[in-house]
């Protein structure tokens, strides 16, 4: 497996770094970036090989991965064109993007697939969404699954509109975990705990439940229930909960970054 990055950022760095972890060899991965600080810091940390731009060295890779952000993606793309062949794999990771937009600054490349993943990727426990072109096939699915599967969990979709929603769950969730535990160590401030006493609670409390919830077969609900005692703590709060409409206004928030995932496709997909 040879995989290239065009983009050396923080997600391509996962990204590669996973794979090395994988058995990949170093000396297979390659990443392209304008950016020398960026070059530098792949070739210092993983030992492979990058350029500033693309060229026909492209050739030699099965795989493409495009890592850069939606506003640069159209020039990106042009300039990549030229040098894929039909039978590579061209992996998006930008968000966003649809993939008859990419087909079409690809020259018509048609092997595409799109991805979201998420930042925990950076410590290898990511989970990423996956959509394809008709033209790509097992083979190059069970690719794009090993690529993204180095750095955590990948669910496949077969309508790609649903890469969007992915984006307001799972792409954009990261977030809202990190505001919940904002406000948890707020909380514990105005409780009297201390900074590193609050975070130490709030994180761990948000790891501890969520490997559970992982490791249950019990939906959430019923988790939540086996807290919650009538008339005790876990009650009242989250009584005050539901009469701010806290479960309501998460949702209208990812639905929310779902509308703008479809919007940034509309308005970058016209360049």
């Amino acid at each position: 497996m040879k995989i290239a990055f065009i983009g050396g950022g923080n997600m391509a760095a996962a990204l590669i770094g996973g794979l090395i972890k994988r058995g990949v060899a170093p000396a297979d991965l390659y990443a392209i970036d304008p950016n020398e600080d960026a070059r530098k810091r792949n070739e210092e940390q993983f030992g492979i090989q990058t350029g500033a731009a693309a060229d026909a060295a492209l050739a030699a890779y099965d795989a493409v991965v495009l890592a850069v952000k939606p506003q640069i993606l159209k020039s990106v793309a042009e300039s990549l064109a030229p040098h894929l062949k039909a039978s590579q794999l061209a992996i998006s990771i930008v968000a966003g993007i649809r993939m008859d937009d990419m087909s079409r600054w690809l020259n018509g490349h048609t092997r595409i697939v799109r991805v979201m993943p998420n930042t925990p990727a950076l410590i290898g426990m990511g989970v990423a969404g996956l959509a394809a072109t008709a033209s790509v096939d097992e083979a190059g699915r069970a690719l794009a699954s090993q690529v993204l599967g180095a750095v955590g969990e990948t669910v496949w979709f077969d309508d790609e509109a649903k890469i969007d929603a992915v984006t307001a769950i799972s792409g954009s969730g990261p977030a809202y975990v990190f505001y919940f535990i904002e406000a948890l160590q707020e909380a514990a401030r105005q409780l009297g705990m201390d900074e590193a006493q609050g975070r130490a609670l709030a994180v761990a409390t948000f790891t501890g439940a969520a490997q559970l919830a992982a490791n249950s077969d019990e939906p959430p609900g019923v988790l939540r229930e086996r807290v919650t005692s009538k008339g005790g703590t876990t009650a009242a709060a989250l009584a005050s909960f539901d009469a701010s409409g806290v479960k309501e206004a998460i949702v209208r928030g990812a639905l929310a970054a779902d509308a703008r995932a479809k919007e940034m496709g509309d308005e970058f997909g016209k360049q």
